[in-house]
């Protein structure tokens, strides 16, 4: 990094920061990034201390919401957070415009396609390069955000209540929302630049102060012997995450430099190392990319808790919990011992979203229409589409052999052990060979990669397809039911 500092760097954002970027050696974008989060935090104390819902109409707190959101996006990207900003206008037109049939289908076409545009333009008429911290990223989360409410709004005003999943009904919205909420929603300063996105509901929830007592009364306090409604205070979660955020940082810049992607495509490397070498080290690259997403998005999780927002209810031990908003359970990812488990606790919020436009709602080829959506929104590089493919063919395998295998190792509890002890390694082996094309990007070097490999887990996948059915037959699955029965029956025993 300290040789790149003498080199101009590109950004159409504020330069203001520019004799820092110098000092440290980082990327200018990224220090403007890294500036406007740490500002974002303590804007957040400050709009939760003193423009709180007692003190101020819900009106102010969107109008500062969105005035610091737009700020942010400008300092960071000039010109062309203009696409930003087009984007959500154009949305708000189709939602005030459009027929409610259609509603849902136009904002989803058109927040698709101009994301799509403009991930083209950007790559490749522009050449701006994936290292950057461009205005695409917040076009993502906008992107969802529009389709999301297009979809709720549709669901609470243009459907009837039984044809609703129970999801749905609980999120759907029954009136359209106002310019400002729409802006303050789509804009705020608290996810403009790394999201996540959070539904419309609980966000308006949260500006009229009703988002923490909404949770709460979900719980029978009567029962707990308490006259009155607590008031948790979110310091705790902030000061737990931004430990997390500074481990994930310092891990980021230590071990990026140790284990770069390229050297996994390196001739003398492929050559002199083993089959067994060579997927070692691809555990160890991707290891090494994670903690930048570890530090980026836990740290969006806490500037939104410290604005007090992401209550999620409290436990059976009476534990307040501010994981409403969180992107990632870096616990079960590491522990992770099937694929879904990993998929369903990494970018948490993306995979919600995923789910609700596009799994829930898709007639039929749901699984493969969910990764292709994730893949465009993603971008256009191949390497989205490489994991797209194998992605696929990942899931359809674990499926097909967790129904058919998992239940023969349920009991005892030595063989459950020895069972999630494969598991957790496969799994991990599984994610870093699927996901890999996401960093290296291209064609040629993912083809080289899964060369020296000799594709063993898409042979693997093939073969475990071709062996066993996806579904587990009904003969075994009454088996298992009854094999768990009897063993959940003798743990009790045993405990009494």
């Amino acid at each position: 990094m300290a040789e790149g500092s003498r080199i101009p760097y590109r950004t159409t954002g504020s330069t203001l920061l520019h004799p820092v970027s110098l000092l440290l050696g980082i990327p200018l974008d990224q220090v403007n990034f890294f500036a406007c989060q740490l500002f974002a935090l303590l804007a957040a104390f400050w709009f939760r201390s003193y423009l709180s819902p007692s003190h101020v109409s819900s009106g102010v707190r969107h109008a500062f919401a969105t005035i610091f959101g737009v700020y942010f996006a400008v300092f960071c990207f000039g010109w062309y957070s203009i696409h930003i900003f087009v984007l959500v206008m154009i949305s708000y037109s189709i939602m005030v415009l459009a027929s409610i049939p259609n509603i849902h289908r136009y904002s989803f076409m058109v927040a698709m396609g101009y994301l799509t545009l403009c991930h083209v333009s950007r790559i490749y008429i522009f050449s701006y390069g994936i290292l950057t911290t461009d205005f695409s990223g917040p076009l993502m989360i906008i992107t969802q955000k529009i389709t999301i409410l297009a979809f709720q709004v549709h669901d609470g005003i243009g459907r009837k209540l039984e044809e609703l999943t129970k999801e749905q009904k609980e999120l759907a919205i029954k009136t359209k929302p106002s310019l400002l909420e729409y802006l303050s929603y789509q804009l705020n300063f608290l996810s403009i630049l790394a999201g996540p996105c959070s539904n419309y509901k609980d966000y308006i929830a949260f500006i009229e102060g009703r988002h923490v007592q909404m949770k709460l009364l979900e719980v029978n306090w009567k029962e707990r012997n308490c006259e009155r409604l607590p008031d948790p205070s979110p310091v705790g979660a902030v000061l737990h995450k931004l430990g997390i955020t500074l481990v994930s940082l310092l891990l980021f810049l230590t071990l990026s430099k140790n284990f770069p992607a390229t050297s996994l495509v390196d001739d003398q490397f492929i050559n002199k190392s083993s089959f067994l070498s060579r997927l070692g080290f691809l555990y160890l690259v991707m290891q090494a990319s994670k903690p930048k997403y570890y530090f980026a998005w836990t740290l969006a999780d806490a500037i939104h808790n410290a604005a007090g927002y992401g209550f999620s209810g409290v436990d059976e031990k009476g534990n307040f919990h501010w994981d409403l908003l969180s992107n990632l359970n870096i616990r079960n990812i590491e522990m992770a011992t099937s694929f879904k488990m990993y998929i369903e606790n990494w970018n948490i919020q993306t995979t919600a979203w995923l789910k609700r436009v596009c799994y829930d709602r898709a007639p039929q080829y749901r699984t493969a229409l969910t990764f292709l959506l994730s893949a465009i929104w993603h971008g256009v590089y191949p390497g989205y589409y490489f994991t797209v493919i194998t992605g696929i063919f990942m899931t359809l395998a674990a499926r097909a052999v967790r129904n058919n295998c998992r239940h023969f190792f349920v009991f005892p509890k030595s063989l459950k052990m020895s069972y999630d002890i494969a598991t957790w390694l496969v799994t991990q082996l599984a994610v870093c060979y699927t996901v890999v094309p996401f960093v290296l990007l291209a064609v040629e070097p993912t083809v080289k990669l899964y060369k020296s490999l000799y594709f063993h887990m898409h042979v693997l996948c093939v073969l475990v397809l071709l062996i066993l059915p996806i579904k587990c037959p009904k003969h075994i699955k009454k088996e298992q039911v009854a094999f768990q029965g009897t063993n959940h029956f003798a743990i009790n025993r045993k405990q009494k």
